[in-house]
């Protein structure tokens, strides 16, 4: 498996990008730049640290973004919380805007000006009934390279969390309003894109099913908060704020699902459900 991941330092905010070949995805070479004659498509990675400055957290993207076109990228990812991470509930609210907002915006112009793909990996989107229940939406987004807002993936399993020992209470299901559905994988210069946030990554039915739609890459940008996340940090978030660029070489992964054919070894549904049951 190849894993990158990337973080914001406060709360440790990460980008997730599964590269594993039975899961539908092959990345090969992670390079601070590509060569021009590179015969894959390249991808890039960000990670940032984001606070409530929405303006200051636009420029340090902005950055990324345009140095990761600089270096070969035509698709771009950056981590949930991009847009800004509140100090507060009340504050985290307030600042979340609709997909037609002031940030969005700026964002579909800059993909279209840098033509370049774009992954906004967790907006602050306001709730349809945003006057009446001042709920959200935490939503992925996917720009292409004219500026076109082409996907919108709204996160489907939010994180409740109560750890007495350490006086945490999480509860995301309070303030965020849970997607009802999944998005198909999206057709992008990097392959065929599954969308997920954070915590979908521990429900592989939300994987196996935007496999079976030919998800060739799974992306989970995610937020660590930091009584939740210290124990992945050593491990999983050793980079620094940055951009890392990676080939995608989609003919590997190809050749690994013929020579390994994983789904074809995959026993129907209920053969999965019938725990306690007689040969």
């Amino acid at each position: 498996m190849f894993v990158l991941r990337c973080s914001l330092r406060r709360t440790r905010v990460k980008h997730l990008l599964d590269c594993h070949s039975s899961w539908g995805s092959s990345c090969i070479g992670v390079h601070h730049r590509m060569s021009s004659s590179s015969p894959h498509p390249v991808a890039a990675v960000c990670q940032v640290t984001a606070t409530p400055d929405k303006e200051a957290n636009f420029t340090a993207c902005k950055r990324l973004v345009q140095a990761a076109k600089e270096g070969g990228a035509s698709m771009v990812f950056l981590p949930e919380g991009f847009d800004y991470i509140g100090s507060s509930r009340e504050e985290t609210l307030n600042l979340s805007e609709r997909l037609t907002g002031d940030i969005i915006s700026r964002y579909t112009l800059l993909a279209k000006k840098l033509s370049v793909w774009l992954s906004l990996g967790g907006f602050h989107e306001r709730g349809h009934d945003w006057e009446t229940d001042r709920r959200i939406y935490n939503s992925h987004i996917i720009i292409n390279e004219k500026g076109d807002i082409v996907s919108v993936y709204r996160k489907s399993h939010l994180f409740d969390v109560e750890l007495p020992g350490r006086g945490v209470s999480l509860k995301e299901s309070a303030f965020t309003i849970p997607g009802s559905s999944l998005i198909p994988p999206v057709q992008t210069p990097i392959g065929k894109v599954g969308l997920g946030i954070c915590y979908d990554l521990r429900f592989p039915e939300l994987s196996l099913a935007l496999l079976r739609q030919g998800a060739e890459i799974l992306t989970y940008p995610s937020a660590f908060t930091v009584a939740t996340g210290a124990a992945h940090w050593e491990v999983l978030l050793r980079e620094n704020t940055g951009m890392a660029l990676l080939e995608i070489d989609l003919e590997k992964l190809r050749d690994t699902q013929r020579n390994m054919p994983v789904q074809q070894h995959r026993r129907d549904t209920s053969f999965y459900y019938s725990l306690g049951g007689k040969d």
